[in-house]
């Protein structure tokens, strides 16, 4: 289960991408590394990929880096 943090976290992020007029086309929890995993896409199909760690800190993915 995502923690509090992570869950609060998740609210923000999402009502950022929404705000920006992005589409979330993925909204994942990954019980092995216990992050929040969100991909999501504007009208011009680029995306944007958030985890967010169980201590409620979020960052942006870059396709080159890992988690």
């Amino acid at each position: 289960m995502p923690t509090v943090e992570q869950a609060f976290s998740c609210v923000r992020v999402c009502q950022m991408l929404s705000n920006l007029y992005r589409t979330i086309h993925i909204f994942r929890y990954d019980q092995t590394y216990k992050t929040v995993f969100i991909l999501a896409k504007n009208p011009n199909n680029e995306e944007l990929q958030i985890v967010i760690y169980a201590n409620g800190l979020w960052r942006f993915i870059d396709d080159e880096t890992r988690l």
